[in-house]
This record gives C-alpha cells, sequence and structure tokens, in this order.
C-alpha cells in the first residue's frame, strides 16, 4: 500500500494494515517509510524520493545494493535448483562456501554448519559447545558465559545470554535459563573479577560467549584486541569453550575479514552471518574448529549434533554468499574500509564538541556518536529522512555502518547530516 509522504504526516504505524513491525510499539511508532527500490547505497521511496543508507541494511550489504555480479549468480542459480533439502543431500554450492569459509577463517575453523539467522546460528554455537563436553563424558558443563553490553539475537536461548539490562529482553527474566553473566576484562579490576568467577564456577561452564572488539546492538561498545587474547587464555585455562559471534564484526566490518584476525586468535566456534552473502539473502554459519567437530564422531547415533534447519544451505543464498566471496577476492574491499574510517574519523569529530555529545569513536566501517540521552529516537530519523539519509539512532547512539563501496560524497552526505541536526538539536 504505497502512500506519499503528507498522507502519512498523521498516521501511525499501527494504521498498516496486516503488518506487524520489529522493535517497534506499534501504536505511537510514526508511519514508516516505504522502499520501492534500490541501488548503490541508495533507498528510492514510493513518493520519489531518494536516501543514502547509512546502515547498509542493518549492516549486511557491504558491497552496497544490486551488486551486478550477486545479482547474476542469484539468477543463474534460481534457473538450475532454487532449493533442494539438506538432509541426506549435498550440493557443489554449499560444498564450496564451506571450503572457501575453512580457507578465509583462522586456525583450523574448519566445520561448517549451515542455517539460516544469525541467532540460529548462535544457538547452534551453544548446542555445539554444552554437547562437545556431553559427549566427552564431562560432566556439569551446562552454563554459558556472556558478558555485560552483549547481544546475540532475540532467540530465547539467546535472550538468556544477553545483556539483561537490554530493554527487548528483560520482559522475559522469569522464563529464560539463568546463565552466568560477567563485566568484560578490560582493566585489571573486571580481569580480576572474572578471575574470581571461574576459579569458583569455571567447571559449570560450557562455553565463553563475545562479540570481538564491538559489542553491536549493546551501544556499538569498542574494546581493545588484548581482552580477546585474555579471553581466550582464561578458556584455555579452564577448559572452556570460546564462542565468538562475528555475525557482526565479519567480513571486513572492523578492517581485517574478521575481527578475531586482530588479535591473533582463534575461537573454538565462530558464527557468521549479515555480510555473508552481500544482503541479498538470509544465510548463516556456524564454524567450528577440528577438535569439536571429532567429539561429535561415535559409533552412537546419540552423539551426532542434533539441527536441521528447513532452509539449511539454500542453495540461492549459498551461490550469492560465494559470489561475495568473489568480490572480496577480486575488489579492495578492505582498502575502502580502511578509506571509510578515515573518513568517518575526521568527519564526525566535529560532534565532540556538541552539548550532550558523550564520545566519538570509529573502528573499520563503524562511526558512533555516543549522546548522553537519546530520548526520542523517531524524531531524529524523520529529520535525517528529511534531509535525504537513512540513519537508525537506537539506545543512545546515532550511528553509521555504510557499504564498504559508498563513494566518498555520499558518506560525507551522511556525517554531515549527522553534524548538523545534532548540532540543531544540542
Amino acid at each position: 500500500m504505497s502512500r506519499n509522504a503528507s498522507s502519512t504526516a498523521d498516521l501511525a504505524a499501527a494504521d498498516l494494515p496486516h503488518l506487524w513491525l520489529p522493535y517497534t510499539q506499534m501504536q505511537t511508532a510514526p508511519f514508516p517509510v516505504e522502499a520501492v527500490s534500490t541501488s548503490g547505497s541508495r533507498i528510492t521511496l514510493a513518493d520519489g524520493r531518494e536516501l543514502v543508507d547509512g546502515v547498509a541494511a542493518w549492516w549486511t550489504a557491504c558491497h552496497g545494493y544490486s551488486h551486478p555480479h550477486i545479482h547474476a549468480a542469484l539468477v543463474r542459480q534460481a534457473e538450475q535448483m532454487p532449493h533442494v533439502m539438506f538432509g541426506g543431500m549435498v550440493h557443489e554450492p554449499a560444498i564450496r562456501l564451506a571450503a572457501r569459509l575453512a580457507a578465509m577463517l583462522p586456525g583450523d575453523l574448519e566445520r561448517v554448519f549451515f542455517t539460516d539467522s544469525g541467532s540460529v546460528a548462535m544457538e547452534v554455537a551453544i548446542k555445539m559447545a554444552v554437547q562437545y563436553h556431553i559427549n566427552r563424558g564431562t560432566e556439569g558443563r551446562t552454563k554459558i558465559l556472556s558478558f555485560r553490553g552483549g547481544y546475540h539475537g532475540d532467540t530465547l536461548g539467546m535472550m538468556s545470554i544477553c545483556d539483561p539490562e537490554e530493554g527487548m529482553h528483560s520482559l522475559f527474566a522469569g522464563v529464560l535459563p539463568e546463565q552466568v553473566l560477567a563485566d568484560l576484562p578490560v582493566d585489571a579490576d573486571s580481569l580480576a573479577r572474572i578471575e574470581a568467577l571461574l576459579a569458583e564456577r569455571g567447571d559449570s561452564i560450557a562455553a565463553m560467549v563475545t562479540e570481538p572488539l564491538v559489542q553491536g546492538a549493546g551501544g556499538m561498545l569498542f574494546h581493545d584486541p588484548e581482552v580477546l587474547r585474555r579471553l581466550r587464555e582464561l578458556c584455555d585455562r579452564h577448559g572452556i569453550l570460546l564462542i565468538l559471534d562475528e555475525i557482526f564484526t565479519g567480513f571486513g566490518r572492523t578492517g581485517t575479514m574478521f575481527a578475531c584476525e586482530q588479535a591473533g586468535i582463534v575461537p573454538d566456534i565462530v558464527a557468521l552471518s549479515k555480510a555473508l552473502t552481500g544482503g541479498t539473502m538470509a544465510l548463516a554459519a556456524t564454524v567450528a574448529r577440528q577438535h569439536v567437530f571429532e567429539a561429535f564422531l561415535s559409533d552412537s547415533a546419540g552423539h551426532a549434533l542434533m539441527h536441521g534447519p528447513t532452509f539449511m544451505a539454500n542453495p540461492l543464498a549459498c551461490a550469492v554468499a560465494n559470489a561475495s566471496l568473489d568480490l572480496f577476492e577480486t575488489e579492495p574491499r578492505l582498502e575502502q574500509v580502511a578509506a571509510i574510517s578515515a573518513q568517518l574519523a575526521r568527519e564526525l569529530e566535529p560532534c565532540r564538541a556538541l552539548p550532550r555529545v558523550k564520545d566519538v569513536r570509529v573502528l573499520g566501517a563503524i562511526g558512533v556518536v555516543e549522546l548522553e540521552t537519546l530520548d526520542d529516537p523517531d524524531a531524529l530519523r524523520r529529520a535525517f529522512v528529511e534531509r535525504g539519509v537513512w540513519i537508525r539512532p537506537f539506545r543512545n547512539i546515532v550511528y553509521l555502518t555504510p557499504a564498504f563501496t559508498i563513494p566518498p560524497e555520499e558518506l560525507k552526505r551522511l556525517t554531515t547530516a549527522i553534524v548538523d541536526v545534532l548540532r540543531e538539536r544540542a
């Protein structure tokens, strides 16, 4: 149902027939803008306006929208085999993609289990970790240790390991299984606290879970690579598996193909999604090291990993993921990320002098302006749309995660809009 901008001015999201939108109080939220086409870093709306996208379709469209190489791969695969079950049957796009991921990832992260969303990929990672200990005959390791500020998805299992202060999850506190929560060991005091916690409860913990370098939905919170090295050492010392959630950080977003490379560590299990298909199809992967996989090898069927999404390893999604990896190999994506990083740092710096701005920070193709408070994100979003940009503030941050292919002049439109809007509302 297309509407022009003037006809939606007095409507709320609740006036949409049939749809229920994500993270939205439908009664009070404004009527959403309607997209009709995309190209490069631009979104065209039903009323004819064009927006420069500053968040790359929730951090996925790393090559920009409608890249011809990805589009061609999608069409070829659709004509040949759009889908086939992955139970007792495999196909070339999945075989090739798994081999390429194993070659790209550090160490012996070699066994790839495909799913269709990041949250499910993390659910599988948790199941792998718990069953790893069970299959090895280790009793009592059933808990997952996660960190304040963390976010790993909205399924029930993932909600149990997200920061309990995260508003969208706190309502379910009485339903979720109790896990173990700690502060990231970013200094001597927090390191001492987690060491004490592991000394007391380490033998009950199956795995430690974190987002490397950036806690994304928790507020784009950055930490040093040294933190990851500490976590790896703690896990090794206490016999705990280390799971890295690279759903947001993977595929170049932080400046390296995978964030864990900057710490020089290899997790036992890693979850990937978001930019895996270049923002074209739903696909995710949980990748395990060889020693994790070997714990599931047995003459007993009960030692197998019992999980299998219906659209697991969808051939269309695998084909476009292979096309996305082609682009990382043939086009200068990491150099583009470095250029974006420098431009973000330069052009967001004026925000630091504005009232109510708490911090300005940049890592790779992530630029963040943290405010003391953000009372009306919908009003900010509308102000950005009026300036021809799509920026989606949340919590107390205004941030950019653009496509790696965004032209400098379009990136400048985004940074200028942030500076101008925040200055006007200071």
